[in-house]
């Protein structure tokens, strides 16, 4: 149940209305959060997750009001055993397709990737890219450079195909073989990611490192390198408590688009101190705090989030699903 502020009755004790939405200047009316759980999320369990749960998974976050998302990924099963039901997954998904207003984009790593999403129908793909040398080693056995020019006809190929194109960058914000990372070199494989053709940047705090001023310092080398700000979008991990801050340091330079795993869920597989997502959960509770729309019904999305963690055999670390729903870590 929905009151006239959009805040969500819980069902849970909690009385109706809260969280209190008190606007501060600056922010974005809307948010479009971008829903990771499904892939990012379920890429980093240890066990896998059968097809049919994933389906489900994915259904339950659309109907909790979840517009963008993120399926799966086209990753030789080799790397990610995790997903390796993707093209069992999207037909499973099919009637979800009709819905005018959700987008179901997948991952792929390469021109093979690309060409199993295509006769699968996906509409919206993903590249991922890396900042730092050492990541892109560990994560694509190439060097930054071999890696962008892999992905330059992955993209053209998409949209040449009408499909839209999302670009995500890891290692925004430290590394954790070569510690900090120069802003400059960020914005410049940015920049460089952008040109190629992605219609929207996600910038990955994928150990978790960030700080809100580091946050703001990088969107402005960004803008000022060429990137418009209304095509970026921010990824955090929440290893030191930061994540929220971070976004809000974000929004309040005009991001508008933020990625977030129901539940918590994930890390990074090839990143061992990445600890779980920014808890989509969390964000929806501070965005309506600040009357920000998401189209999220909270209560539902507490729901999915609990459902997912009985599959997975342990509790969520969202704090917001643990305070609506009472249960404890």
């Amino acid at each position: 149940m929905t009151d006239t502020n959009g805040s969500q009755d819980t069902g849970a004790g909690l009385p109706a209305g809260l969280p209190m939405a008190v606007p501060a200047p600056g922010l974005p009316e809307y948010v479009r959060i971008h829903e990771v759980g499904a892939r990012d999320g379920l890429q980093n369990e240890k066990s896998t997750v059968p097809t049919q749960v994933k389906a489900e998974f994915v259904h339950r976050l659309a109907d909790a009001g979840l517009t963008t998302i993120e399926a799966t990924s086209f990753v030789h099963p080799k790397w990610v055993p995790q997903l390796a039901d993707a093209a069992e997954l999207m037909p499973l998904l099919a009637d979800l397709t009709g819905r005018p207003e959700l987008r179901l984009p997948v991952l792929v790593p390469n021109a093979r990737g690309l060409e199993r999403a295509l006769e699968l129908g996906v509409r919206e793909i993903a590249v991922f890219g890396s900042a730092t040398e050492s990541f892109a080693r560990a994560n694509l056995n190439r060097t930054v450079a071999e890696s962008l020019a892999m992905f330059e006809p992955v993209v053209a190929r998409a949209r040449d195909a009408g499909l839209r194109v999302r670009g995500y960058l890891s290692m925004c914000f430290g590394d954790p073989w070569e510690g900090p990372v120069p802003i400059a070199q960020v914005a410049e494989v940015a920049r460089r990611l952008y040109e190629l053709g992605c219609a929207e940047l996600s910038l990955g705090d994928t150990i978790g490192v960030a700080t809100p001023g580091h946050v703001v310092a990088l969107l402005d080398e960004l803008t000022a390198a060429g990137v418009p700000i209304g095509h970026l979008a921010v990824h955090f991990h929440d290893t030191y408590g930061q994540a929220l801050a971070n976004t809000l340091a974000a929004l309040r330079r005009g991001v508008a688009v933020v990625d977030a795993s129901a539940g918590g869920l994930g890390g990074c597989p090839y990143a061992k101190s990445a600890t779980g997502n920014l808890a989509t959960e969390d964000l929806v509770w501070m965005l309506h705090g600040l009357g920000i729309r998401t189209g999220v019904d909270l209560d539902r999305l507490s729901a999915t989030s609990v459902w997912m963690a009985e599959q997975l055999g342990r509790p969520s670390p969202s704090r917001t699903v643990r305070a609506l729903t009472h249960r404890e870590p």
